[in-house]
C-alpha cells in the first residue's frame, strides 16, 4: 500500500522535524547537521529514508548535496498534513526559527562578500571570464524600449550600455557597496538612471513596471533562482522581454570561495524550464566559451500574453 510507505517514513519525530524544515528552506547537509545538533551519519540516514520514498529531493551540485521537500503529488498531501498538525508545536517552531537564522546568516555573508569586493569587481571579472565581453554579447539582443532593469547590476557597467537603447534604466542589487560603485560610474554620464537596493527574489518594483529585464551572471549566487525568475515575470510588462546570461553546469568548486557562488551553473533544460514557468516564451539560446571560466549561455525570452504559446526552444 502506497500510504503505508509514507506513514512509515514519517513515523519518527526527527524525520517529521526535518521534513517540516525542508518544506520551508532548501539546506545543505552541513546546515541541517548544525541546525539539528546531531551527527552527520544519523541525519544522513533520516534524509535517505525521506528521499527514498519521494518526500524529499536531493540536488547534487558538485560535491555538495542540498535537500528540499517535494511539494507536488503525494508530497503536497503530506505537506498539508504535517503543516496542519505541527501548528503550535513549540519544538517545530524553534526548528523553523533556527533555520531562518541560518538562511539569514547565509544571505548576510553573501552581501558582505560583495560589499567587500565591490571596488575590485571589474578587475575580478577578468579572472572569471577572461577577455570575453559579456555586455557586448548581451547588447546584441537588446531592442530599444522605454524602461529596462538590470537585476544584480553590480557596479553598473551594463547599465551604461543599456542606456544607449533604453530611455530609463533601473539597477537592482543587494550590495550597498556595489550600488555606490554604480552611482560613481553613472553620475558622470547623466541620463535617467535609478538605483535600488533589494533582493532579486523580492524585487523593489511594481507589477509590469519594465519592458526589459536583464539578469547577467547573478542567478548562480542566489538561494532560490526560480523565485528571482518568477519576480522577473511579475515586473516585466506583457509583451516585454527577459534576457538571462548564466554559466552552464560545471564542476569548478573553487568558484564557491572565490566568487561566492551558490550554484555551479545550470543545465540549459533546467534554466529554460524555469524561465518558461515564470511566464516567458524562450525565443533563443546562444552559447559562448570564454577564454577563462565556465561556458556561458544567453537566453532571450518574451513575456507571454493571452494566446501566446509558452514553450521552451533553443537555437
Amino acid at each position: 500500500m502506497k500510504s503505508l510507505i509514507y506513514f512509515k517514513a514519517m513515523a519518527d519525530s526527527t524525520r517529521i522535524r526535518l521534513y517540516h524544515i525542508l518544506l520551508h528552506h532548501e539546506m545543505s547537509v552541513n546546515e541541517i547537521v548544525t541546525l539539528m545538533g546531531m551527527g552527520q551519519s544519523r541525519i544522513s540516514r533520516h534524509l535517505k529514508i525521506l528521499t527514498d520514498c519521494g518526500l524529499l529531493s536531493c540536488r547534487r551540485d558538485g560535491v555538495w548535496a542540498f535537500y528540499s521537500a517535494e511539494k507536488e503529488g503525494a508530497g503536497a498531501l503530506v505537506a498539508t498534513l504535517v503543516e496542519s498538525l505541527s501548528e503550535g508545536e513549540a519544538l517545530i517552531q524553534e526548528d523553523l526559527t533556527r533555520a531562518e537564522a541560518i538562511v539569514f546568516e547565509r544571505r548576510l555573508r553573501r552581501q558582505q562578500f560583495f560589499d567587500d569586493i565591490a571596488p575590485r569587481w571589474e578587475h575580478l571579472k577578468v579572472d572569471l571570464i577572461g577577455d570575453f565581453d559579456l555586455n557586448e554579447a548581451l547588447m546584441a539582443a537588446i531592442r530599444p524600449c522605454r524602461m529596462a532593469v538590470d537585476l544584480g547590476c553590480g557596479t553598473g557597467a551594463l547599465m551604461t550600455r543599456l542606456a544607449e537603447r533604453v530611455e530609463q534604466v533601473v539597477g537592482v542589487d543587494s550590495s550597498s557597496n556595489m550600488l555606490k560603485e554604480a552611482e560613481k560610474r553613472l553620475k558622470a554620464m547623466g541620463g535617467d538612471f535609478d538605483l535600488r537596493l533589494g533582493e532579486l527574489e523580492h524585487l523593489p518594483m511594481g507589477d509590469g513596471e519594465v519592458d526589459l529585464a536583464v539578469i547577467s551572471l547573478a542567478l548562480h549566487h542566489l538561494d532560490n533562482p526560480r523565485l528571482a525568475l518568477n519576480e522577473s515575470g511579475r515586473v516585466v510588462a506583457e509583451g516585454g522581454r527577459l534576457l538571462v546570461a548564466e554559466f552552464g553546469q560545471h564542476a569548478d568548486e573553487s568558484l564557491r570561495d572565490r566568487f561566492g557562488d551558490r550554484w555551479l551553473g545550470f543545465s540549459e533544460d533546467e534554466l529554460m524550464g524555469w524561465i518558461h514557468d515564470a511566464g516567458f516564451a524562450v525565443e533563443s539560446t546562444r552559447h559562448f566559451s570564454p577564454s577563462r571560466g565556465p561556458a556561458v549561455m544567453i537566453c532571450q525570452a518574451v513575456k507571454a500574453g493571452a494566446g501566446t504559446p509558452v514553450s521552451p526552444s533553443s537555437t
